[in-house]
């Protein structure tokens, strides 16, 4: 994500700020120019934004309940931002937990709809097609009943299911343990389950789809079958040959989402890095091959090359700087030859969808490039 500052004072700020702490002025996100901008009261009960004369705007209808702070053109009808419009459920906002697991769910979505609009991805609402893009943010009724059925966090041809007690910290990190996984946040959450949908949309009716299978597998093959065997069998042996988890060897459409995460894991990443001015110069031997400078912008570049090259130095920076913290690896996985590929295929249907490059590319040679370079794995072991 980019950096913000306050238009009227300069103050940095985070994605999440509804008020500039120096200057006091409200501030929303406008997602059309990705800013957030200072805002001065009009008389029509709307907001005007600082460098912005002649134009008025409005909260999403959500800021009522502190839960966004993204701002509609006041001639736009919808009452929702572009991000709250594809909810389709919320919790009973009655209860002060749900509330306040609800804004953890909404603060998450919002940074995922931020990449998903910078990469300029196609976003439809149920309104505008039935199998749009939707949530549903349900609290677990075992809560209140012992006899009611667990809610599961999951996707459904657009709609995507949240449980919300995904938003407490001490029940995520118990899930984590339970299924034995090295990283699970709500932000990771949303870009998996939003990899469905994405699959729908960009490769499941196009010309792809056979390269998707040569790089994925048949996803015709049984897929509750192979959930099935996944949970009952454990991960498939050398899994991290060809998957960057072992939720991934399960099925091609995991296999998909789970990759479509880590992608938007990386441009989101490099992007912040590259705010930050960051230069990786290792002071040591070999240091040379752990350099990087990131200055480009990843959602724009059409070379994965420099993405995944810039990548491997950044993670074991962050990585090193985190155990210095005595705090596990910020980013806990290993990038082998074949998730490159799959990166790869996922990186030209992301800027192919809308012609701007060759669709149908299977993402060989955007392999060759990238691995010709590196070493045969790419980021940090998950034990030292």
């Amino acid at each position: 994500m980019k950096l913000f500052e306050c238009q009227a004072c300069g103050q940095p700020l985070y994605f999440e700020n509804s008020r500039c702490e120096s200057c006091g002025r409200r501030l929303g996100f406008i997602a059309s120019t990705q800013e957030i901008a200072a805002l001065e009261p009009v008389e029509e009960g709307g907001w005007s934004a600082v460098g912005q004369p002649g134009k008025s705007f409005r909260f999403c209808a959500n800021a009522q309940h502190d839960a966004c702070n993204w701002l509609i053109p006041a001639e736009d009808p919808n009452p929702y931002c572009r991000a709250c419009r594809h909810n389709r459920t919320v919790p009973d906002l009655s209860s002060p937990q749900n509330l306040g697991r609800w804004r953890s769910l909404e603060t998450a979505k919002r940074r995922l709809f931020y990449t998903l609009l910078k990469l300029e991805l196609p976003l439809t609402t149920r309104a505008e097609d039935p199998q749009g893009l939707a949530f549903d943010f349900l609290a677990d009724p075992a809560e209140n009943s012992p006899d009611g059925p667990s809610i599961l966090t999951g996707h459904d041809n657009g709609l995507i299911t949240i449980n919300i007690a995904e938003a407490d910290n001490a029940e995520r990190e118990r899930r984590r343990h339970s299924m034995g996984e090295p990283y699970r946040t709500l932000l990771g959450h949303f870009r998996h389950e939003v990899g469905h949908y994405f699959w729908n949309v960009l490769v499941r009716n196009d010309p792809s789809l056979e390269g998707f299978r040569r790089i994925f597998g048949d996803e015709r093959q049984d897929y509750g079958e192979a959930l099935k065997a996944h949970y009952v069998r454990g991960p498939k042996e050398n899994w991290q040959e060809a998957f960057v988890s072992s939720y991934a060897a399960s099925h091609p459409w995991e296999d998909f989402a789970e990759t479509w995460a880590h992608y938007l894991h990386i441009v989101d990443t490099l992007e912040t890095a590259n705010a930050f001015g960051l230069k990786v110069r290792p002071r040591i031997g070999r240091g040379r091959e752990l350099a990087a400078e990131i200055d480009f912008d990843p959602h724009r570049e059409a070379d994965l090359n420099r993405l995944v090259t810039a990548w491997l130095p950044l993670t074991f920076a962050v990585n090193s700087l985190n155990r210095s913290m005595g705090q596990p690896d910020l980013y806990p996985f290993v990038l082998a030859p074949a998730v490159i590929a799959k990166l790869a295929f996922i990186h030209e249907r992301i800027h192919g969808w809308n012609g701007s490059r060759e669709a149908g590319s299977d993402g060989h040679h955007v392999l060759e490039a990238v691995t010709g370079g590196l070493n045969s794995r790419v980021g940090t072991p998950q034990s030292a």
